[in-house]
């Protein structure tokens, strides 16, 4: 299953030798471009396995294409994206070839889920996530991110787009509920991440896929917004600082009275008051050793 445009096409160009690939494996395998829109997994609900060419964006896509179904298929990873995150944290190699190859000789590990549930939308379907849950300041950007200028720079397209974002800069009043504690939290940006990187920078070094657990950052809003910034740096190089909110748990509550957007794995994630819970060992997907 592949995104034609992930990668500037790679999966396409190199399709065949990667079907042989897994043709030497044993697998009866069909190459198939994923139409969004549709569930790429209807007709196909008895398959063995499935291999997810992409992004962390494709992936998610497959991934709730698949719990919708409540369905349990093993899955693979090709990183053909711009960040793959998943990917690196389950130790795919970049190179797609030798990442197939992993694959096919690869044991199956049951990794965990992020669940978004619309707590007064009930209509909504559960939304889910492999990798990160954010809104705030630049956590968003990926959705407005041109594929055009993805594919010219790379992740560095994030940056770009970022800037362009910082005049519409504001705070979040926000209440958090976690598996015990409820508290408020005037926050400018919020990470709940079930590996350890978003856009492959370390954010949870102690994040584990397989634990049942969320590791959460939440930074303070400030009205001088360089201030916020300084603050978010600290925690990235290691320097204690109050105004970073760094929590553990497996379910988290999230309601603010303002119209906030949200983004899982690149994707649009809700609207609040929201409500998340880690499925722990929800995926079986094929990790090397």
């Amino acid at each position: 299953m592949y995104n034609k445009r992930a990668g500037r096409g790679k999966v396409e160009y190199n399709l065949d030798n990667l079907l042989g690939i897994f043709a030497d494996a044993g697998y009866d395998i069909e190459p198939r471009p994923i139409e969004f829109g549709k569930n790429p997994f209807d007709g196909y609900e008895d398959i063995d396995l499935v291999v997810v060419a992409g992004g962390d964006g494709t992936l998610n896509y497959a991934v709730n294409a698949m719990m919708h179904k409540r369905l349990r298929i093993e899955v693979g990873v090709l990183p053909a994206g711009t960040a793959n995150d998943f990917a690196g944290a389950i130790g795919m190699d970049r190179d797609i070839m030798k990442a197939a190859r992993q694959i096919v000789n690869s044991p199956i590990e049951e990794i965990d889920c992020g669940r978004v549930e619309h707590m007064e939308h009930k209509h909504i379907d559960d939304i889910y996530f492999v990798n990160v849950f954010s809104f705030g300041i630049f956590t968003t950007t990926s959705q407005h991110t041109p594929e055009r200028l993805k594919h010219r720079v790379g992740r560095f397209a994030y940056v770009l787009e970022g800037l362009r974002e910082l005049k519409d800069v504001h705070g979040i009043p926000l209440t958090i509920t976690t598996d015990d504690k409820a508290f408020y939290y005037p926050t400018l940006m919020g990470l709940v991440l079930n590996g350890e990187t978003a856009g492959r920078v370390p954010l949870a070094r102690k994040s584990s896929l397989r634990d049942g657990k969320f590791d959460c950052l939440f930074l303070r809003y400030r009205k001088l917004h360089f201030i916020s910034v300084i603050d978010m740096l600290l925690y990235l190089v290691g320097i204690p600082t109050t105004a970073v909110k760094a929590l553990r748990t497996s379910e988290l509550m999230l309601v603010t009275p303002i119209s906030e957007a949200t983004d899982v794995d690149g994707q649009h994630g809700g609207r609040f008051p929201l409500r998340l819970s880690c499925i722990r060992g929800a995926l079986r997907v094929r990790c090397p050793m």
